[in-house]
């Protein structure tokens, strides 16, 4: 459960994006905001952190409706660090921002800050990538929430804040398994006698892959309506996991994609900290990052 959400700005509009998150979720899970500003130790001098800093996150924090808690924080140090101490501090503390674009002059080089918080936090993370500008009390929707599984205990840790999220949002989960032959599968092999050894045929081991991760995504479909969880589907896709995951949520309304970052799941399956690292980059829906466990 989200006890709170933490939200790192720096004063521009590139960071405010993920503020139309922050009041909706910050109202769905009744979770206090903090608005949290750093001032870099790096470009500012140390012990004087600017009065502008702590009137701007004054003003963002006027923004928000009353049934959402604020708090204003200024710090200086590294961004990252600061973040990812802050958020450890609380275990249910969700830590919500933008994740590319300059951000200006002296500012935080946001892809950067946000590639290092993934990397180092234990808390789970909703990185939005940097759009068109978002007021704060624009209306978000976070209708759908898709969750790449490849058959890992690792991919599947997710679920249990999908769980969360989905019965907080009432939000439709669709469980995504994509499948990819290998390289090898389009080649025919001798073996050491020379005589050309057998290959299944191109059909036969497409079906047999897609067969497998069907019977696979079924099995968790029925695992999550027996939590009592009435709105989940399951979504076969063939192709690069990555590109058909971020094509998914294009094409899906409101679309929130969960998935965790570490871990390799087996011979011929995803590198799970390499495909989530793709999705941070290239998707224009949010992402919800879990750290696998």
């Amino acid at each position: 459960m989200i006890s709170k959400i933490l939200v790192p700005l720096d004063g521009s509009q590139l960071a405010e994006q993920i503020l139309p998150y922050a009041h909706r979720l910050g109202e769905v899970f009744k979770a206090p905001v903090e608005l949290l500003s750093v001032a870099d130790s790096q470009t500012r001098a140390p012990f004087k952190p600017s009065g502008g800093d702590e009137d701007y996150l004054k003003t963002v924090a006027g923004q928000f409706p009353a049934t959402v808690k604020i708090h204003a924080t200024v710090e200086v140090g590294n961004p990252a660090e600061v973040i990812v101490k802050r958020a450890k501090l609380e275990p249910g503390c969700l830590i919500a921002m933008v994740t590319h674009g300059f951000s200006g002059i002296k500012r935080w080089l946001l892809g950067s800050v946000a590639t290092k918080v993934i990397q180092a936090a234990e808390n789970p993370l909703l990185l939005v990538r940097a759009g068109g500008r978002a007021e704060v009390k624009s209306t978000v929707r976070l209708d759908s929430i898709i969750v790449p599984l490849d058959g890992s205990k690792l991919a599947e840790s997710v679920l249990p804040a999908v769980l969360d999220f989905a019965r907080s949002m009432e939000s439709e989960v669709v469980l995504a398994g994509a499948y990819q032959l290998p390289a090898t599968a389009y080649y025919r092999a001798d073996d050491a006698s020379g005589a050309e050894a057998f290959i299944p045929s191109y059909q036969e081991m497409v079906a047999a892959m897609s067969r497998e991760t069907r019977e696979y995504l079924d099995a968790k479909v029925n695992e999550l309506r027996g939590q009592g969880l009435p709105r989940v589907r399951a979504e076969i896709l063939e192709g690069p996991a990555a590109e058909q995951i971020i094509d998914l949520a294009r094409n899906t309304t409101g679309s929130l994609i969960a998935m965790c970052t570490h871990g390799r799941s087996g011979l011929r399956r995803w590198m799970l900290g390499s495909v989530t690292e793709k999705i941070v980059q290239h998707s224009r829906d949010p992402v919800l990052v879990i750290r696998a466990t």
